[in-house]
């Protein structure tokens, strides 16, 4: 059976017809939805589910339990047996669902580390994802880690830039793969 990771940024707490729709397709081919339990994007999409009477989703979370589980679904709670906190805590949690996925689907506000690492993880994978970009009102579908370019083109500058120091972009993605809109080409 299919599974979908479906995750993304805390701060998207809507979703516009678009998202529900992709939602409402994944719903009728009856796919497993993989989501988290956090607050924002998790917890949309679980209200979403709730009201659809859907009960083909996993609720991932923490071994200590699941801050949100609207639908009272089958929970996966993931231990972790090192001194992490905060986000390499959750990212844990997070690393496991895309290991379990098939497919991803993020709803990402072009800032969020969390929902980026989720996208690395299912391209690493070699999980296809699509990623619907909420400032732009747009989906883009990846494929391998040499999408990740044009995913960076629709951040802005700063968000971009803390995206590539921090994931150190240079050392996964291929050489000149990363172009700012600063840069020449000839």
């Amino acid at each position: 059976m299919t599974k979908i990771f479906v995750g993304g940024s805390r701060r998207l707490t809507r979703m516009n017809v678009n998202v529900k729709a992709k939602l409402e397709a994944m719903i009728q081919r009856e796919y497993v939805i993989l989501v988290g339990d956090a607050n924002g994007t998790d917890k949309t999409v679980q209200k979403h589910l709730l009201d659809r009477h859907y009960s083909n989703v996993i609720v991932f979370c923490m071994a200590n339990g699941c801050r949100n589980n609207l639908g009272q679904w089958e929970e996966r709670r993931i231990q972790v047996y090192s001194g992490k906190n905060g986000f390499e805590y959750y990212s844990v949690k997070d690393a496991e669902m895309a290991r379990e996925a098939d497919y991803g689907f993020m709803l990402w506000d072009a800032k969020s580390k969390g929902t980026f690492k989720n996208i690395l993880n299912l391209l690493k994978s070699n999980k296809r994802t699509l990623v619907y970009i909420s400032p732009q009102r747009d989906f883009l579908v990846l494929d391998t880690l040499n999408d990740i370019p044009n995913l960076l083109q629709r951040c802005d500058i700063e968000d971009r830039n803390s995206l590539e120091s921090k994931f150190k972009l240079s050392g996964v993605l291929k050489p000149k793969a990363i172009q700012h809109e600063f840069d020449i080409v000839a």
